[in-house]
């Protein structure tokens, strides 16, 4: 920016509207200069200021710099200031406003929340890690879950410790198009461009990110310290924040307080509180009483009044918690950890023992006589699983062109089946093993009845069945069934069979692995080199899934995919839609209990029982009209014309 001096006659106008410098050859301005836009300022040490609009038409309040202090300051273009009581030590950009606050200042050098130290998953420690405007959920993913390889930390700690640096300033910044309205105490904070903060009481030691097609919003009562605000966040509502990271698109307000805890993006927030959770993408905590701690969560819903306890009262709150992607609490539902939870599973009631019910996935998991009790692949069969799995996609908030967290949202994926194959294993080995004349076997800290060790199986089957058709059909689909047996062929050398889900990204075990072996003999010397890599393994899901399909269809089969015979094609395809339309008809037969007799009760109030009906369906519609059932019924008539077209390419290439 340009600027000069002032010339005496502007001092002399600025005087005379209320305006003070001790030393005004350290006040610079650019041309041209319009000393009726500053009025009752206090200037102290260096100020630079832009230029405001060429006329005076817009009037006063509009821009410009009135009743304010303002020390060691640099002002862009058109901003508006005023009503600070003190502003200190900020580089402030184009359009923007700061007005009726009580201080906004940098005081010393500070690296605005970067680099800070969180402890997640653990309320002891041992899971540190350090958070910086740019941190993904895949990185704090590593930090936090690979504490077992030193070197891989250490390695990722000084690439964000070189990252830190660069943000380490004795001066802040207020973006372009920044605002800031109606707050209170604001210190070492970095505001940058398309920001709306208003009301807030205390700001402390953070950065707040910002995005001209995401705006992030810090709003009323609102006190953080020791911070990261990423890209359309909104925090609201007397929100309390010490040493928290919030990602993308993530909500938290109404008086939701948290220490020590990343969220990740489409997080939601509100009423209760977390303390030393990594909160993946869209974990979901809406309801007072509600407690999250020391936990691991991802695409996560906590029922009212969620508890856990991680204490024991011996050597302290060192005992953590996982609830792999999609799991669900009841309301006042109650976990000791350590405990671990499978994907898609339900919990409901009080804990006390400690279990590991990880490799069975979509499970029930209940409280019976003061124990625990699972109920394997249930949660497979229901309308809510369904729903979720298909909300989530849509409920992406994130706008901006750069999306730091990668997600896969496939609820059939080669993570979640291949725990599916594995439970299907330990179900077997159980029933083998079980005496009849138990009602119940113990696996892990819980129990199963055993009599639902076979019928559970047999669910359990029917999504591995599925999801070897869903892959099939994809790939001959997408090749508008054009070619041969090749069509069907490895492409690539298969990967490991063991995946794992990054906190929201599916990948093979040994593609992460390499990853991180190339980290530790730094191969990879900076996070964006990182940033990238991960990139590449989201890209390349489709890839590595149809290569885990074939590796598990020969597991089941004896053959490689392209070497089976028709009938065992057929066998595949045949089952894949017999499968698909149970399990469709399975969920709509659970979503009609949302229209039954039981669910019309309260209905019809003053009418009397003729009304009943025409009211619930005035409010909620019928069974017949409701659009996620119509949804299932037509995928029904789609597999049944798509599973036609594969037979009829089975029979020519294998004809």
């Amino acid at each position: 920016m340009n600027v000069r001096n002032l010339h005496e006659n502007e001092i002399a106008v600025l005087e005379s509207q209320g305006c003070f410098c001790a030393d005004w050859t350290r006040i610079f301005v650019k041309d041209p200069f319009l000393p009726s836009f500053i009025r009752n300022v206090h200037f102290d040490g260096e100020v630079k200021i832009g230029a405001f609009q060429s006329s005076e038409e817009d009037g006063p309040q509009k821009v410009g710099l009135y009743d304010s202090e303002i020390c060691d300051c640099s002002f862009s273009d058109h901003v508006l200031i005023s009503n600070v009581r003190l502003l200190k030590s900020y580089d402030v950009g184009k359009n923007a406003v700061i007005r009726n606050v009580g201080s906004l200042s940098v005081e010393g050098a500070s690296t605005f929340g970067n680099g800070t130290e969180i402890n997640v998953v653990n309320e002891g420690g041992g899971r540190t890690i350090k958070i910086y405007d740019r941190l993904t959920s895949q990185i704090a993913y590593m930090l936090a879950l690979y504490r077992h390889r030193p070197d891989l930390i250490k390695k990722l700690n000084d690439f964000i410790d070189d990252y830190v640096r660069t943000k380490h300033s004795t001066r802040g910044i207020i973006g372009d198009q920044a605002q800031i309205i109606n707050c209170q105490s604001l210190k070492n904070i970095a505001v940058e461009s398309f920001v709306h903060i208003e009301g807030v009481n205390l700001l402390e030691n953070g950065t707040i990110a910002g995005d001209p097609e995401d705006p992030t919003f810090i709003g009323s009562g609102v006190y953080a310290r020791n911070f990261i605000v990423q890209s359309g966040a909104v925090v609201d509502s007397s929100a309390v924040l010490t040493d928290v990271f919030v990602g993308q698109s993530v909500k938290i307000g109404r008086q939701f307080s948290a220490e020590n805890c990343a969220f990740f993006a489409n997080c939601e927030a509100f009423h209760g509180e977390a303390c030393s959770i990594l909160a993946g993408p869209y974990t979901v905590s809406h309801h007072k009483s509600t407690l999250l701690i020391a936990g691991l969560f991802s695409f996560y819903n906590a029922g009212s009044g969620t508890n856990q306890s991680n204490h024991m009262y011996k050597l302290g709150p060192n005992h953590q918690g996982i609830l792999q992607r999609g799991s669900k609490t009841g309301s006042f539902s109650y976990l000791l950890w350590p405990c671990a939870i499978g994907p898609f599973s339900v919990v409901i009631g009080k804990h006390y023992a400690n279990f590991d019910a990880s490799d069975l996935p979509f499970s029930y998991i209940n409280e019976e006589n003061d124990r625990s009790v699972l109920t394997p692949a249930m949660n497979l069969l229901t309308v809510g699983t369904r729903r979720d799995s298909q909300k989530w996609p849509s409920r992406d908030r994130r706008k901006g062109s750069v999306k730091f967290d990668l997600i896969h949202f496939d609820l059939f994926n080669p993570f979640t089946i291949g725990k599916v194959v594995k439970a299907i294993e330990i179900l077997n080995e159980l029933y083998a093993n079980a005496s009849k004349e138990n009602e119940y076997v113990s696996y892990k800290g819980i129990f199963i009845k055993r009599l639902l060790l076979k019928t559970c199986r047999k669910y359990y089957e029917l999504a591995v069945k599925i999801f070897m058709g869903d892959c099939i059909a994809s790939i001959l689909n997408e090749a508008n069934f054009e070619g041969g047996l090749e069509l069907l062929s490895s492409r690539t050398q298969p990967a490991s069979f063991e995946w794992i889900d990054l906190c929201g990204m599916f990948a093979p075990t040994s593609v992460i692995a390499d990853l991180l072996s190339k980290i530790e003999k730094q191969d990879i010397s900076t996070l964006d080199e990182i940033t990238d890599c991960l990139h590449v393994i989201h890209h390349d899901y489709t890839e590595h899934k149809w290569e885990w399909c074939c590796q598990l269809i020969e597991k089941f089969y004896g053959e490689p995919v392209e070497q089976l015979s028709k009938e065992q094609l057929d066998r595949i395809m045949t089952d894949w839609k017999t499968n698909r339309i149970k399990l469709n008809n399975l969920i709509i037969q659970d979503a009609s209990k949302e229209f039954d007799q039981n669910a019309r009760i309260g209905y019809g109030l003053d009418d009397g029982a003729f009304a009943k009906d025409q009211d619930f369906e005035a409010v909620h519609g019928a069974v017949d009209t409701n659009q996620f059932i119509k949804n299932l019924r037509d995928e029904m008539h789609v597999i049944d014309r798509l599973c036609e077209k594969i037979q009829k390419w089975i029979d020519r290439v294998k004809g």
